[in-house]
């Protein structure tokens, strides 16, 4: 399944939702590309999503939840990728 979380993740002067699969990679990529997310936007185990898009995103079948539960569901998925240390 496509999870977005709120934009509430600040950077480079806006607001960020985070697009996530707890399915697959794959199934993130391919539905990242099919509303025009382009592949520098992935980090490590989602993509950043600007908050002029979120409602375009979920309009394209990403179900909005909380960004908790978006990491919970990474990792019973087995999906998380943590920044490494150091």
């Amino acid at each position: 399944m496509i999870l977005i979380d709120p934009p509430n993740a600040a950077g480079h002067g806006r607001l960020w939702s985070h697009l996530a699969s707890d399915t697959s990679y794959d199934e993130l990529h391919v539905f990242a590309a099919g509303v025009g997310i382009p592949l520098r936007g992935f980090d490590r185990d989602h993509y950043d999503v600007p908050s002029e898009w979120y409602d375009e995103v979920v309009a394209a079948g990403a179900v909005p939840i909380s960004s908790r539960e978006l990491v919970a569901r990474l990792i019973a998925a087995g999906l998380r990728r943590r920044k490494g240390r150091g």
